[in-house]
C-alpha cells in the first residue's frame, strides 16, 4: 500500500512538472482576464473562445461565480436553444434547452443516456451507489422498491401526521415567538432545510431527527452534508480530473475535507440502517410502511448498500423542496398581488386543511410551480451519450460525450414562455372554469422539465407539492415572511448537487393580522 502511495505520488509530481507551462498559461490569462473584468462589464453575450489543449477553460474560469447564468445565456442565444463546449484535451459538452432535444435524450433514446461512469464515478465517494448515482440494475431496484411509499395512503399520512405534527409542533411555535419579539432576524433557508430533513426522516426512514427544534444547533452531520455536497459538485469543475484524483489520494485540501464529511454523513446515515435492524429484528410482526423497512426487508441488507440509499434520499427530500420554499418565499414578498391572491385561497381553507383541501389549493399550486420555472432546484441535469448520436437539432454527439439539459435557461426561454417570462406570474399556470374558478392547467412536462421525464421521471412530485402547499398555507395564515437583505441587495442563486440563496435567507417574521400596515 505504501509503494502505491509512493509510486502514485511520483506520478503526481510528473504530472505537476509537466503541466507546469500549462498552470502558467492558466495564471497569466486568468489575471489578464480578471483586471479586464474590472474595466468591463458582461454586457454582450458571445460564444466563449477556444484556445489550444485548454479549450474554453479561460471563460469557464472567467464565469466561476456566475455559471448557471452564463450557460442560461449561452443556450438563449443560441438559435437552436443548444450550445457545445470545448473542455480542455479535446473532451467537449453539450448543454440545451431544446424542447425536442431533451425529449429525445430523456424518452426517445433514454437507453443512449445514461448517468455515465464520469457522473458515478465523480460522485462515488458521496453517494456511492444510491438511486441518483446509479444506472441499470442497481437504479431499477431502488426505484420500485422506493415507488411503493409514493401511493395514495402513504401521501395521505404524510400530509396528515407527518408534514402537520412537524408544522403545528415546531415550526409555528418558532416564527411566532420571532413574531413577537420582531428584532430578530432568522435564517428561513435553514429552518426550511430543517423542516424537510425532519420530514423525509420521517417518511422515509420511519426516524424523527428532531432537527427543527428551537434548541438544536446545526448538527455535525448537517454541516458535514452541506461541505461532502459542495466539494462533491465542484469536482466536475476541475478542468482536468486528474488534479482532484491525486488529491484525494494524497488526501490533501479539499479532498481531505471530503474524505472526513463523508465519514460524517456515512455514520450518520448508517446509524439510522443499524437502528432500524434492530427495530425490525426486535418487532417481527411490525407493520412498517417507511421506505428503509422495505429495503430491509427486500433481501438486500448489505449496510453499504443500504446506507447509500439512505444518503440518496435525504438529498431529494431535504435539499429540493427546501431550495423551492426559500426562492417561493422570495418572490412572494417582491409581488403583493400574488401575496394577496394566495391569502385569499388560503383563508377560504380550514385551520388545518385536510389531505384533499390541501390537493385543490390550485392557485398555490401555480404560484410555487411559477417560483420553480424562475428558481428550479435542479438547474441542470447531465447524461452521458453512450454511443455516437445525433441530436434534433443536428448536434452531432460522440460517444461518451456530456449532455446536459438546462433547465433554468428553459424557464427564462421566450420562445416557451412568452415575452413576459420575467414577471412572476401564477396565473400562466391557469384557468378559469366554467364558474369562474381557477382551475389548474398543466404545461408540455419538456418545456417545464422540472421533475423530469421518461422512465427517470421524479416519483416524489406530488408528495413534494403536497408538503408545500401544506406549508404554504400553515405559514401564510399566521404569518408574513419578510426579507431582511440590504436596502437594492438580490440573492444570489448558485448550485452544487441542488440551488441555494448563497449566505442564506435572512427574514423577519410579522403577525399576518398586523402586517397590512407595515
Amino acid at each position: 500500500m505504501i509503494e502505491m502511495l509512493l509510486n502514485l505520488q511520483l506520478l503526481a509530481s510528473f504530472f505537476l512538472l509537466f503541466s507546469l507551462p500549462l498552470v502558467f498559461f492558466f495564471f497569466f490569462f486568468s489575471k489578464s482576464t480578471d483586471l479586464k473584468k474590472k474595466e468591463e462589464a458582461h454586457t454582450t453575450i458571445t460564444p466563449p473562445k477556444v484556445y489550444p489543449l485548454i479549450g474554453s477553460y479561460l471563460a469557464f474560469k472567467d464565469n466561476t461565480n456566475r455559471r448557471i447564468q452564463w450557460l442560461s445565456d449561452l443556450v438563449k442565444i443560441s438559435p437552436a436553444a443548444t450550445i457545445t463546449l470545448h473542455r480542455p484535451l479535446g473532451s467537449r459538452q453539450v448543454v440545451t434547452g431544446n424542447p425536442a432535444t431533451v425529449e429525445h435524450i430523456l424518452k426517445s433514446r433514454f437507453s443512449n443516456y445514461k448517468k455515465g461512469n464520469t457522473f458515478i464515478n465523480t460522485l462515488s465517494d458521496f453517494l456511492g451507489t444510491g438511486i441518483f448515482n446509479a444506472d441499470g440494475d442497481t437504479w431499477k431496484f431502488q426505484r420500485q422498491v422506493a415507488s411503493h411509499v409514493f401511493n395514495t395512503k402513504s401521501l395521505r399520512k404524510f400530509i396528515e401526521q407527518v408534514v402537520d405534527t412537524e408544522l403545528s409542533d415546531r415550526l409555528l411555535p418558532i416564527l411566532a415567538s420571532a413574531a413577537a419579539t420582531q428584532d430578530q432576524t432568522l435564517d428561513f433557508q435553514d429552518i426550511l432545510q430543517r423542516f424537510a430533513f425532519d420530514n423525509i426522516c420521517k417518511i422515509a426512514f420511519g426516524f424523527d431527527a428532531e432537527y427543527l427544534t428551537p434548541s438544536v444547533e446545526r448538527s455535525k452531520f448537517a454541516v458535514a452534508y452541506e461541505e461532502a455536497t459542495e466539494i462533491s459538485s465542484k469536482r466536475f469543475r476541475e478542468p482536468f480530473p486528474l488534479i482532484w484524483k491525486v488529491k484525494r489520494v494524497l488526501d490533501v485540501g479539499s479532498e481531505k475535507r471530503l474524505r472526513m464529511a463523508v465519514k460524517e454523513v456515512h455514520e450518520y446515515a448508517k446509524n439510522l440502517v443499524r437502528e432500524k435492524k434492530k427495530e425490525l429484528k426486535e418487532k417481527a410482526s411490525l407493520e412498517s410502511e417507511d421506505m428503509l423497512s422495505r429495503f430491509l426487508s427486500s433481501g438486500h441488507s448489505d449496510e453499504d448498500f443500504v446506507t447509500d440509499i439512505v444518503i440518496s434520499f435525504i438529498l431529494a427530500g431535504k435539499d429540493t423542496t427546501s431550495a423551492a420554499l426559500t426562492w417561493f418565499f422570495w418572490l412572494l414578498a417582491k409581488n403583493p398581488r400574488v401575496e394577496r391572491e394566495l391569502e385569499k385561497e388560503i383563508m377560504e381553507k380550514s385551520e388545518a386543511p385536510v389531505y384533499d383541501e390541501v390537493k385543490h389549493m390550485v392557485y398555490t399550486h401555480a404560484a410555487l410551480c411559477e417560483s420553480m420555472r424562475l428558481y428550479p432546484p435542479v438547474p441542470m441535469d447531465t447524461k452521458e451519450a453512450v454511443e455516437d448520436d445525433v441530436l434534433p437539432d443536428g448536434t452531432v454527439v460522440k460517444k461518451g460525450t456530456m449532455v446536459t439539459y438546462h433547465v433554468y435557461a428553459m424557464g427564462r426561454m421566450e420562445s416557451i414562455w412568452g415575452d413576459d417570462w420575467a414577471e412572476f406570474k401564477p396565473e400562466r399556470w391557469l384557468e378559469k372554469d366554467e364558474t369562474g374558478k381557477w382551475r389548474f392547467v398543466g404545461r408540455d412536462s419538456l418545456n417545464y422539465n422540472l421533475f423530469k421525464e421518461g422512465p427517470r421521471m421524479c416519483l416524489g412530485e406530488e408528495m413534494a407539492f403536497m408538503q408545500m402547499q401544506r406549508l404554504v398555507a400553515g405559514i401564510m395564515r399566521r404569518f408574513r415572511v419578510v426579507p431582511a437583505l440590504a436596502p437594492g441587495v438580490d440573492p444570489h442563486f448558485i448550485s452544487f448537487l441542488s440551488s441555494q440563496m448563497e449566505g442564506g435567507f435572512p427574514v423577519k417574521i410579522l403577525h399576518r393580522e398586523t402586517s397590512h400596515s407595515n
